[in-house]
């Protein structure tokens, strides 16, 4: 992908995947690897940022005798991505504009 993905723009990417269902660490990182390239180092200050911020919280679930740590969305997390959400869309109404593209194709 050509475009970078800012602070904001990644958080509401994780948001918007652990909003749909629970996550563990490497299955966020697969997941928005499948749309643009991040590595996991970079996936991790993210998610400790969001956990810091108390947009996500953590459980552990045991699986195959160890525990993975999943995380959730919390209410105020899902309040921060309905704001990402209408952020977006206007920003990308605005850069349609600029370069020329019809919002109704």
């Amino acid at each position: 992908m050509t475009y970078q993905l800012t602070a904001p723009l990644l958080d509401a990417c994780v948001l918007g995947i652990v909003d749909k269902e629970d996550s563990y660490g490497y299955t966020l990182t697969q997941k928005v690897r499948e749309l643009v390239d991040i590595s996991e180092s970079t996936l991790y200050p993210v998610l400790r940022r969001l956990l810091k911020d108390k947009y996500l919280e953590t459980y552990d679930q045991p699986f195959q005798g160890r525990n993975r740590r999943y995380y959730r969305i919390t209410d105020e997390g899902r309040k921060i991505l309905k704001f990402y959400k209408e952020q977006w869309k206007f920003y990308k109404e605005k850069v349609d504009i600029l370069i020329g593209e019809d919002s109704n194709e």
